[in-house]
């Protein structure tokens, strides 16, 4: 596989997810940090949008709820480029029936390169980097030379 370098804008195109266990300590952690990720692009799935949306008046670009395909609709997004930081309190002690779909946006996040935070403390340091702010170069698969037919 090729890598090219992708520079992040400075304005993040940031996913919201929360397992029901978890969605209390997302809305307490986006309360707390809401001055620092309301210049950026919100997108979060379902009921997570609009708890957010409800509780903070946030702008969220709310997709459907996770187990109904929301988390797979932000995978999606992931990979075509259109969202580049992901904040996703899953919850480790609780199963889940849509777990296969969990692990494919873990996977995708991964395969692009993009930031991601499962927990607070993650999220934490995530969101108070000198980085969280600025222009930020990554490397991501470069699937122009995939598309072109040339090997990978």
């Amino acid at each position: 596989m090729e890598y090219k370098s992708v520079t992040m804008p400075a304005t993040r195109n940031i996913a919201l997810v929360a397992h029901d266990n978890m969605k209390p300590a997302l809305l307490d952690w986006v309360e707390k940090h809401q001055e620092q990720i309301r210049k950026h692009k919100l997108y979060a799935t379902g009921t997570t949008g609009g708890m957010i949306a409800n509780r903070l008046g946030l702008n969220i670009n709310t997709l459907i709820s996770g187990p109904m395909g929301g988390d797979q609709q932000i995978g999606a997004l992931i990979a075509t480029g259109q969202i580049d930081t992901l904040i996703f309190f899953w919850d480790p002690l609780e199963a889940q029936p849509h777990d296969p779909d969990i692990k494919a946006l873990l996977r995708l996040a991964a395969v692009w390169n993009i930031p991601v935070a499962c927990n607070q403390a993650s999220a934490d340091l995530l969101v108070t980097s000198k980085l969280f702010d600025t222009a930020f170069e990554r490397q991501a698969p470069d699937y122009d030379s995939y598309a072109s037919g040339r090997p990978c």
